[in-house]
């Protein structure tokens, strides 16, 4: 009796055994199966930066750093590459990105954003530090969003508060040179634009082109020899040029209102500027949006930046004698 007791009681508890271990083994898949996608997603994120200088290495900066705390460090890997300046270069590495068959693209600046159009129309693209999208996607009838996998943020002050700036700094110049690279159509879009506005406030108004890096010192020697002023607008060319610009500027006595702080810090006067990192940060936030929230890229809406700061440059304004009024801020010096 004593045994079969016994026998009875191991037989039952290894019954219960099992049916609690099926219980939970059940509870553990289905809760997984549940929560694994949403909480284990690791996003890879493509990054095409067209040239290192510091206005896009700070919207980059901005972009991960504001999309890394929105998704977690565990959650994200980035896959930064420079193209050193090279159209050609973009598309390589774009149709890398492709192939690996990243989550998004972020194109930083207009070639890049080209680039990373051609290469697909199915995995967003998100640009950043471009100025006109409409020139850049070679769209005619702009409505503000593209209709296609492609959205982003523009680094585009107003044009005419540009103008306005330059008249406040320098009511008694006649001549303005505007200097720019001819192979950036958003460069080509800011010059035709704001020389308009230069023309209505009485400046005579004329363009000096370089096509790339070779012929900056050529071209700059002209533009200083004829002008008063000189006006460079967001371009990523004289962007990367700007210590061999401010060699012939200086000496020549010739200030240089510029259309992005980065510019302004190397070799300008003054610029209406907006911050890199703010514009890399509200781009991020748009791919969280699309990521996470499943938000349609083809229906967002070109965002641009959130404020603009007039700016000048103590050291350039001192060794040129300049005044500056009291509600422009100084560029922090690095």
């Amino acid at each position: 009796m004593k045994k079969s007791k016994k026998v009875l009681a191991v037989l039952l508890a290894a019954l219960t055994m099992s049916f609690a271990f099926v219980g939970c083994g059940g509870s553990t898949e289905n809760s997984g199966s549940s929560n694994k996608s949403e909480e284990g997603k690791v996003y890879n994120i493509g990054i095409c930066q067209l040239v290192q200088h510091d206005a896009l290495d700070t919207a980059t900066k901005g972009f991960r750093d504001k999309l890394t705390e929105l998704l977690g460090k565990d959650n994200v890997v980035f896959d930064e590459k420079n193209a050193a300046g090279d159209s050609a270069t973009c598309s390589t590495i774009c149709n890398q990105f492709v192939t690996s068959k990243v989550d998004l693209i972020l194109a930083n600046a207009t070639p890049a954003l080209q680039a990373a159009m051609s290469s697909t129309k199915d995995i967003p693209i998100l640009g950043t530090s471009v100025t006109d999208y409409a020139t850049a996607l070679n769209v005619s009838d702009w409505k503000g969003t593209t209709g296609a996998n492609i959205s982003g943020t523009s680094d585009l002050a107003p044009l005419d508060g540009q103008a306005d700036m330059l008249k406040e700094l320098f009511p008694d110049a006649k001549k303005v040179g505007i200097v720019y690279c001819s192979s950036e159509p958003n460069s080509i879009y800011q010059s035709d634009t704001i020389t308009e506005y230069l023309k209505k406030d009485g400046y005579e108004v004329s363009t000096y082109t370089f096509s790339d890096s070779n012929d900056v010192t050529s071209v700059t020697t002209t533009a200083c020899s004829e002008n008063e002023v000189l006006y460079i607008p967001t371009d990523n060319t004289a962007a990367s040029c700007t210590k061999a610009i401010n060699n012939i500027a200086l000496e020549k006595k010739i200030p240089i209102v510029c259309g992005e702080e980065g510019i302004c810090e190397g070799c300008g006067v003054a610029t209406l500027s907006i911050s890199y990192y703010d514009l890399g940060q509200k781009t991020a936030e748009m791919a969280y949006d699309i990521l996470v929230n499943g938000a349609d890229i083809s229906k967002m809406e070109i965002q641009s930046a959130p404020k603009f700061t007039k700016k000048y440059n103590a050291d350039i304004c001192k060794t040129l004698g300049l005044e500056i009024p009291d509600d422009y801020e100084a560029i922090a010096a690095e």
